[in-house]
This record gives C-alpha cells, sequence and structure tokens, in this order.
C-alpha cells in the first residue's frame, strides 16, 4: 500500500506548522503521529495543522489529531487547525473535538494569530 500523504513542518514566526496534503486514514494516521509527537516533544506550546489539501479523512486520522491535541493540552498548549475543506471540517463538527483543546480556522492568518497568542 502506497501512503498517498505528504507532511512537511515549518515554522513561521517561530510557530510549527504542520502542512498536509493527501489523505489521512488508517495507513497514513501514523506518520501523522510521528510529526504531532515531534512537534510536541520539541517543546511548542502551540502549533498549526494545515489540512487545506486534504481530501479525505477517517476516524483513525481524527484519532491521531485528538491524541496530539491531548499530549499538547498537557503541557499547557492548544492546537490550531486551518481546514476549508466542507467534507473534513464536518468530520470536526461531529466529533465535537473543536469544544476541547483545539481551534478551527478558514485562513492561515487567523490560526497564526490564535498561535502567537498562545505563546505570549
Amino acid at each position: 500500500m502506497v501512503l498517498d500523504l505528504k507532511i512537511d513542518v515549518k515554522k513561521e514566526e517561530n510557530i510549527p506548522v504542520i502542512i498536509l496534503n493527501g489523505e489521512v486514514d488508517i495507513y497514513t494516521y501514523p506518520k501523522l503521529s510521528e510529526a504531532l509527537d515531534k512537534v510536541i516533544k520539541d517543546g511548542s506550546q502551540s502549533m498549526i495543522l494545515n489540512l487545506e489539501k486534504v481530501n479525505y479523512m477517517d476516524s483513525t486520522g481524527l484519532g491521531a489529531i485528538a491524541a496530539g491535541a491531548n499530549k499538547l493540552s498537557q503541557f499547557g498548549g492548544h492546537m490550531n487547525i486551518i481546514c476549508n475543506q466542507p467534507q473534513v471540517k464536518k468530520i470536526f463538527k461531529v466529533s465535537g473535538l473543536m469544544k476541547k483543546n483545539l481551534s478551527i480556522f478558514d485562513e492561515k492568518d487567523e490560526a497564526l494569530a490564535k498561535a502567537k497568542q498562545k505563546t505570549k
């Protein structure tokens, strides 16, 4: 099985940004979990997860994101997600995760502003 998920990690204004491109499912979620864990272990209080180029996500992908957000919150952190894909955004709304330790934004500038507030 070919893993159809590309992950890039960079920093914008000293905030880690994890950019996903492809599908987040049972085959690719371990790669996502590894990237989230690395950013958390590097000591970040806040991060941005960019899902603008994610065209499919199943419950295992959602679980990996929820686990990452939970780990981050244990250190007082918060996950900010950029998601403008209606079918992916719907998964978050149905799950109830948006009421906990992550926020979803349509645009990068909004997510970055929120992330910078958390790091102060």
